[in-house]
């Protein structure tokens, strides 16, 4: 016996109209009318973009062309700027004003009416990148992978997310007072009462304060001068003192160190790993990676693993990754976990954009330096990106770095909050061993034993605290940065 198989009919598709309040547009567009100053009321959220029907997104521009310039927008000033042949709901556009301006009952809702066209534009631009979404995915461009897709999604998501908001304008002062006060108390309950985030190195934090929310931190470097070093020092030593609080409505918020993320460019997740287990547990990298360490070193990196378990440092060891699909992935990590701090190692492995790229490498670093400092503002968290500098430094004397050595330095030196360099008169006295035996090898020996173990991070930059010198030790061989023992609390030497 045989069945039937029953053939299933095609759903129906259904014709939804686009989400619209035609009335509140025309409410709003009579009470400005009647009374301009009503325009100011709305125009710091809601634009002309944000009406649905073509004449009233016609007419709010034009009314606020006229309003911005001190004159009036009446019905009377507003039909010179339209043909008498148009026709608007079988009326002039003279008379459709006049109707409208007759309608309007009060301009005390005219706030109210604003945000219910800019929350209905927003949800009709929802619709819109979900439209995108489903017909790119459909008939993909060869050049575009899904990868990609994602992360354009997010990126247009985020920007609609930012921008459908009326919390801008001006803030009473009263506000900003009790934000400073808010400030002033986070940092007197933070380890070494900073207001920013503790580098975990005293003399650095003193100097700036510790690390400032929406600051872009540049820190450049000659190779071999540790810059990877310090910046992994840093990122360990913020991720492992990390505290939070619940808030009432479950959300957590971070009351000292913070959550971290470290985008690796150059080095793998593995070999940052290898770093910081090295300086932890005070095992030479060189042995972790050759294997060979003693019992005693062994069970210390046993230990120091871990206690790094729990440490909220992600990493992201994607390379030549382009500043956009960067903060994509760096808004999806403080969504998803939390964002305190980000690295970016380095500046010069990053892309642009493919226009801004065939204007020159120039105008590349341009767009990833603005694009940096954009996206330290619109997380709140500061930014540190590792650069390069260029090779005139080692044609002179003093080889301790200034501004104009940097690659690009206009974009890098303008966009940054502060600008840091390390330098080490170590590495480079080493290079000039003369004979041993002589006199000048001495000398030279004399010059080292100064200079061995130190490093100095130059402070050229720093727009809201002042520039200088800090000094700090440096281990090669477990590549760590820490304090330089104070004089003062040395033990008392005896000749």
């Amino acid at each position: 016996m045989t069945t039937a198989l029953k053939t299933l009919e095609p759903t129906q598709a259904i014709t939804r109209s686009s989400p619209q309040n035609i009335e509140a547009e025309q409410q709003l567009i009579g009470a400005i009318l009647v009374n301009n100053e009503t325009y100011y009321r709305v125009s710091d959220f809601l634009e002309a973009e944000h009406f649905y029907d073509p004449n009233h997104k016609d007419l709010f521009e034009k009314m606020g062309q006229l309003i911005r310039s001190g004159k009036i927008a009446s019905p009377v000033t507003l039909k010179t700027f339209y043909p008498v042949e148009l026709r608007v709901a079988d009326m002039s556009m003279a008379q459709y004003m006049l109707r409208l301006t007759a309608q309007a009952t009060t301009i005390i809702n005219a706030e109210d009416y604003g945000r219910v066209i800019n929350d209905l534009a927003v949800r009709r631009n929802l619709i819109q990148v979900g439209t995108d979404m489903v017909n790119i995915a459909f008939d993909a461009p060869i050049d575009m992978p899904p990868r990609t897709q994602i992360e354009d999604a997010e990126r247009r998501l985020f920007d609609l997310a930012e921008t459908g908001k009326y919390d801008g304008g001006f803030q009473s002062f009263s506000d900003a007072i009790n934000e400073a006060v808010d400030m002033a108390a986070a940092a007197y309950q933070r380890d070494g009462n900073l207001s920013g985030i503790s580098t975990g190195l005293r003399d650095l934090d003193a100097r700036l304060g510790g690390l400032q929310s929406s600051d872009l931190i540049i820190l450049a470097a000659r190779p071999a001068m540790g810059k990877t070093a310090l910046v992994t020092n840093i990122a360990y030593n913020v991720a492992k003192t990390y505290k939070s609080e619940e808030l009432p409505d479950g959300s957590l918020k971070t009351v000292n160190g913070g959550i971290v993320g470290f985008f690796s460019l150059e080095m793998s997740a593995e070999q940052l790993a290898t770093r910081v287990i090295s300086e932890q547990a005070e095992v030479s990298s060189e042995k972790l990676r050759r294997g060979k360490v003693d019992e005693n070193e062994f069970s210390r990196v046993v230990d120091t693993t871990q206690k790094m378990q729990a440490s909220p440092l992600y990493i992201d060891q994607t390379g030549g990754i382009s500043i956009s699909a960067l903060a994509a992935r760096a808004r999806r990590l403080k969504r998803q976990r939390g964002l305190d701090l980000l690295i970016v190692d380095y500046l010069q492995l990053l892309v642009g954009t493919s226009a801004r790229a065939n204007q020159g490498r120039v105008q590349e670093i341009t767009e990833i330096t603005t694009g940096l400092k954009a996206l330290a503002k619109e997380l709140a968290v500061p930014i540190i990106a590792l650069s390069q500098l260029s090779r005139g430094v080692e044609s002179r004397d003093d080889k301790r770095p200034m501004l104009s050595d940097l690659r690009e330095s206009g974009s890098i030196e303008q966009d940054a909050d502060v600008v840091m360099f390390i330098y080490r008169e170590e590495y480079y006295t080493g290079r000039l061993e003369p004979e041993p035996g002589t006199p000048e090898h001495q000398t030279w020996q004399e010059k080292m034993d100064r200079v061995h173990g130190k490093a100095e991070i130059i402070i050229a930059k720093q727009r809201h605290g002042p520039t200088g010198t800090v000094d700090l030790a440096f281990r090669g061989e477990f590549t760590r940065f820490s304090d330089l023992a104070d004089e003062d609390k040395m033990p008392e030497r005896y000749d």
